[in-house]
């Protein structure tokens, strides 16, 4: 496969093409006076003159701008990681992986159940990009139990992806579309909750599939190159014994995940808050092992400049928007959309918009950027048709969560930050990713059988 980065360069040049055969237009758009969100206004699209047409020029200066508007995602990932190499390089990590092996030998896979189940709950929490500081750890607990880079790999991106996709408390989907539609903020949580235990069952049944069958025949593993020569006691021979500041190292470790946890749902927190207290968990971290603040910054550096890639990957994704928003052509797919499900049976629409908003998640991986221009058309066509909204919320986010970490704008960040190419994760997850698609329509098809609501 193609490095990360071409694969994404040539994302953007296919926006370009786009640019050439989809016409502009665009919906008028007002602030909603109860949410303070920008939506657009159904019924106001028209055609126009795109007059800052797409230009060779454009194409380039794109990536410089999509940086800028990335610079967010991009600062808490650099700031997280270079903090979170301060507990790596104390031996914590280590030190508590060993442990956790110590007690449960022979049981290799019911870690990976604990931490597949973690991840679902980042997942739950709407954590996204915030999780992926902790992805590098995934892939080191997965070795430390014997299996190979894929199985780390897994256990933290199919689990970010069962948790993101129910939008049980995810405020980046269900929270933005049910506020745009007029539903009580995280109404309907029970059938969400089936639907989460639904994915995650897909999850791990396919996680145990894989780490069954290598564990039989390491000949068979998607990585099987580097499992072969991968020696699990070389891992944990150099892991250290746990000690008091250890102990203590992770225990600010775990305050910080709570409390990230806690600011994101309770306090509405966004990056820079996160990446502030990541900067606070560093401070104590040099305290408790008595790091002086030249070496901890440059530990920092160190840890930092091992999510570059991923970082850049972050900033090239935004360039795609960056290039559509230019050519003004996401009004005129979401209007086209629109107009196909028009006359249609219930059922047949629920499919379109699910297949749709799947589909689209391939251009604008934002889900509360798809949910301001998708959910205000969306609502009134679903009156029209009488499918409730909440309905469509669900439909909406399932189209959405799924695919984020299967279509390349959003999963080759995830994936670099992992030392995974993108070829064999496909041939890793294709069948999860069949199987949590099919099980999520039929749970659409459900609710609505039933007028999951309220309405």
């Amino acid at each position: 496969m193609p490095h990360v980065f071409i694969i994404l360069l040539l994302i953007m040049l296919f926006v370009v093409l786009l640019s050439w055969v989809i016409p502009s237009g665009s919906y008028e758009r007002v602030t909603d006076e109860t949410t303070g969100i920008s939506v657009v206004v159904p019924d106001t699209f028209q055609y126009v003159e795109n007059e800052t047409p797409i230009t060779f020029f454009d194409y380039f200066e794109a990536i410089y701008t999509g940086f800028v508007n990335g610079a967010t995602i991009m600062g808490t990932l650099f700031i997280s990681s270079g903090m979170i190499y301060l507990l790596e390089v104390s031996g914590a990590f280590g030190a508590g992986i060993h442990l956790i092996l110590n007690k449960t030998r022979g049981r290799e896979f019911s870690v990976v159940c604990i931490f597949y189940t973690i991840f679902v709950i980042f997942g739950v929490l709407g954590y996204g990009e915030a999780a992926y500081p902790f992805y590098p750890l995934a892939v080191t607990i997965g070795f430390a139990l014997g299996y190979d880079r894929m199985v780390g790999t897994a256990l933290a991106i199919v689990g970010s992806t069962v948790g993101f996709t129910s939008g049980l408390m995810n405020t980046f989907t269900t929270g933005v579309a049910q506020q745009i539609v007029g539903l009580p903020l995280f109404s309907g949580i029970g059938y969400r909750a089936v639907g989460l235990a639904v994915f995650y069952l897909i999850g791990l049944i396919g996680l145990y599939t894989y780490c069954r069958k290598i564990k039989k025949n390491p000949e068979l593993s998607l990585v099987k190159d580097e499992y072969l020569n991968q020696k699990k006691q070389n891992l944990t021979d150099t892991m250290e014994e746990m000690n008091l500041p250890r102990a203590l190292g992770l225990l600010v470790f775990l305050g910080t995940i709570i409390i990230q946890g806690y600011g994101c749902i309770q306090l509405s927190w966004s990056f820079p808050q996160i990446a502030a207290i990541y900067v606070i968990m560093g401070i104590l971290l040099s305290i408790i092992f008595r790091i002086s603040p030249s070496k901890a910054c440059e530990l920092f550096c160190k840890g930092a400049l091992r999510v570059f890639a991923a970082a850049f990957a972050v900033g090239l994704a935004q360039s795609v928007v960056t290039l559509m928003n230019q050519a003004c052509i996401m009004d005129t797919i979401v209007h086209g959309m629109s107009v196909l499900l028009e006359n249609k049976s219930a059922i047949l629409a629920l499919l379109i918009i699910f297949v749709f908003v799947t589909l689209f998640n391939f251009l604008v991986v934002s889900g509360s950027g798809k949910a301001v221009i998708v959910m205000p058309i969306l609502q009134p066509l679903g009156r029209i048709l009488n499918i409730n909204q909440q309905v469509l919320v669900l439909a909406y986010q399932y189209g959405d969560g799924i695919t984020n970490s299967f279509w390349p704008g959003s999963s080759l960040v995830q994936l670099s930050m992992c030392g995974i190419d993108y070829g064999s994760w496909i041939k890793f997850c294709w069948k999860i990713y069949l199987s949590f698609v099919v099980s999520a329509f039929i749970l659409v098809l459900i609710a609505y059988g039933f007028g999951y609501g309220p309405f």
